[in-house]
């Protein structure tokens, strides 16, 4: 292969891009559009199955069951491989054809509920005269799931299999199977981290990454209920390479106002920290409520460890001072590095008011400012504060209690706050313990009388399988916001209290919906679509796309790696990947925009461009070795990136190129690029 441009030859990858459609998977058209998916669901799509699993006419079962036998086979066989052989494949999903025990295993309750979110939801639709869309066919649905579920796409093997099966209710019980895999607490674990770690105070977080991802592995694989989860994270303690439940009072630097702002988004679904410097301008909450909320975090402190760098300690302290001393200041000025590189926009160097707004910075901009500003032009520099002599920042912070700051007297100490949970109107006590004072909260948040917690997580969940949350944005709800179809998430919310806020039992309920198995419709831009009548397009999250790749492409990650204590400055595959594509995903799905670099990473990435070539130990080449016929090898190579046979006019563009190119690898290998750089390919259709 030519390496002029991309490692690609110019005219061959300027041909692919007009042909095929360019997008880098980011920032162009692709050929997925409405016309080259009408057929999917017509007699054609079910032939080509029945042909690719060697169906004639009536030998259906048997086909079926011989393609059942062969991958058992294969297991047996990849059984007795070594471990680094079968790493490759960890991401596989079981056997997408159900046992009768397996089915035992479904939630009896599961489709009651789902039809009653119908129920609801549809009834809503009707009041506003819109038709739902159908739903989807089982391509499409096999790789919706896998997905959502299990972070990764389907085989074409699976797709083939799961189209053949003739059970009704193969759909919910290819999510039981799902929910059975490591994948599955793998894939959720990784989302988790994302909505922490993505949101911490200070860049050095990401040490801690992996201690918090194996440990809420073990959480998901447990089927620990919701409450639990969020009981060990507001109580967690300990060293932080050995406890991942002491990851969020880690993250936010053991700090009572980061610490209060992050428990109320994640946990409550309602974002507090406007309250931190002046009362809500758009909700009820208070500040007094806000520091509050901060009372029942002032007891905790980090512990350096001397013997080692990146060693912490998340611990209690019950008296005198504590983060608020040395230790304290120094994680201020580590934490506003870390903020002036990531919001300099205007990269002069400066930090302005609007640059800190919501940031860490933000809520003591004033102050710092004051201390802080020499040449009086009311930004600040690194500089400016590294000699900023020591003041107390936070008069008060650092004592066993939580005092509010006066804001017209920032040295004072401010006003003694009871420790007190907002949305219950539940006290503490001044002269708790931190142990108490933090059991204490989680008990009330995770409290059944307390609606927010459910209402949050269902909305959170609902909102990550569907691209769109009955409130949004999903981690911004409360009294004042106008959330949509309000009933249908009040009874989700009900449901999953009474199954004892088990995540499995979510999940099941909501891929059940035919709300979640709905179609893409395709709106005009000047439509105004209404929530859940269809579904939408949902951005990949970067360890989704990475699995695909991977997988796709036959590649083996290697060692699995962090930026953490077992791995301090080395970047994996995944991490270097992570870093381009990576985003909160609490973001709404229309803020996610793609950019230069995410395209960039997709068409250069080394062991991408590598694995695309024709040879004979690449999945590409295996693919043409194994379908003399063109048409056999187009349909295997959209079986493998999209979990779809290609429609007719995809088939006809990629038959015409292969004729034009005249040169079959050359051909095969620019479209198998432009498959993997198309938005459908970093897509959840």
């Amino acid at each position: 292969m030519r390496t002029l441009f991309f490692q690609f030859g110019w005219q061959r990858t300027i041909g692919a891009i007009l042909i095929f459609g360019f997008s880098g998977g980011i920032i162009g058209a692709s050929v997925w559009s409405k016309d080259l998916r009408a057929e999917e669901s017509t007699a054609a799509g079910k032939a080509a199955a029945k042909k690719r699993a060697g169906e004639t006419g009536t030998d259906k079962d048997a086909a079926l069951k011989k393609g059942i036998a062969t991958k058992i086979a294969a297991k047996v066989r990849d059984a007795s491989k070594p471990a680094a052989e079968n790493a490759a494949a960890k991401t596989k999903i079981p056997e997408v054809v159900a046992t009768s025990a397996q089915s035992a295993d479904l939630s009896a309750d599961t489709t009651a509920v789902a039809a009653e979110i119908d129920r609801l939801i549809d009834a809503q639709l009707a009041e506003s005269n819109v038709t739902p869309a159908k739903q989807v066919n089982d391509e499409d649905f096999l790789r919706r799931v896998s997905f959502d579920i299990a972070g990764t796409i389907p085989t074409a093997k699976d797709v083939t299999l799961f189209g053949l099966d003739p059970d009704s209710n193969k759909r919910a019980k290819v999510v039981q199977q799902l929910l059975g895999t490591d994948d599955y607490a793998l894939n959720w674990a990784r989302y988790w981290r994302d909505v922490l770690f993505l949101r911490a105070t200070n860049e050095r977080a990401r040490v801690m990454s992996r201690t918090f991802e194996e440990w809420m592995v073990t959480q998901l694989q447990a089927n620990a209920g919701w409450d639990d989860i969020t009981h060990a994270l507001i109580t967690g303690s300990g060293d932080i390479s050995e406890h991942g439940e002491a990851a969020l009072i880690f993250i936010h630097e053991a700090n009572p106002e980061e610490i209060a702002g992050e428990v109320s988004r994640i946990f409550l679904g309602i974002q507090m920290q406007c309250a931190n410097c002046h009362d809500h301008p758009t909700d009820k909450w208070t500040r007094d409520q806000f520091h509050s909320l901060a009372a029942f975090f002032p007891r905790i402190t980090l512990r350096r460890d001397p013997d080692n760098p990146i060693g912490f300690t998340v611990t209690s302290f019950e008296g005198g001072r504590g983060p608020g001393g040395p230790s304290g200041f120094r994680q201020l000025i580590e934490g506003a590095e870390f903020v002036f590189r990531r919001n300099d926009k205007n990269r002069d160097d400066k930090m302005s008011r609007e640059e800190a707004e919501g940031t860490i910075l933000g809520r003591i901009f004033d102050r710092l400012v004051e201390q802080a500003d020499k040449d009086k032009d009311g930004q600040l520099t690194i500089k400016e504060l590294k000699e900023m002599p020591q003041p107390p920042m936070q008069p008060g912070r650092g004592k066993s209690e939580h005092h509010m700051p006066d804001l017209k007297h920032p040295n004072e100490e401010g006003q003694l706050m009871t420790p007190a949970l907002f949305t219950t109107n539940v006290k503490g006590r001044v002269g708790m313990n931190d142990e108490d004072r933090r059991e204490l909260l989680s008990k009330w948040i995770t409290s059944p009388t307390n609606t927010w917690f459910a209402k949050s997580l269902v909305n959170r969940v609902w909102g990550e399988l569907l691209g769109e949350g009955f409130y949004m944005p999903i981690d911004d709800m409360g009294p004042e916001r106008k959330p949509r179809m309000i009933v249908a998430l009040d009874y989700l919310a009900a449901e999953f209290v009474k199954h004892d806020h088990d995540l499995k039992w979510l999940l099941g309920t909501i891929t059940a919906t035919n709300a979640y198995q709905r179609q893409i419709r395709y709106n005009e831009p000047t439509e105004n679509p209404v929530p859940f009548a269809s579904a939408i397009p949902v951005r990949l999250r970067s360890d989704q796309v990475f699995n695909a790749i991977i997988k796709v492409l036959g590649i083996d990650e290697g060692p699995r790696g962090f930026e953490g204590p077992q791995g301090r400055g080395r970047r994996t595959l995944r991490g270097q990947f992570e870093d381009k594509f990576g985003y909160d995903p609490s973001t709404p799905q229309d803020e996610l925009l793609g950019n230069i670099p995410q395209a960039l990473t997709l068409m250069n990435f080394p062991i991408v461009t590598n694995a695309l070539r024709a040879d004979g130990n690449t999945r590409l080449g295996q693919i043409l070795a194994n379908n003399k016929d063109d048409q056999d090898a187009i349909a295997e190579l959209y079986l493998s990136f999209f979990a779809r046979d290609p429609s007719k006019k995809e088939m006809t563009i990629a038959t015409e190129y292969l004729a034009k190119v005249g040169n079959r690898r050359e051909a095969f290998e620019d479209l198998a690029w432009s498959l993997l750089n198309s938005s459908e390919f970093i897509s959840k259709r």
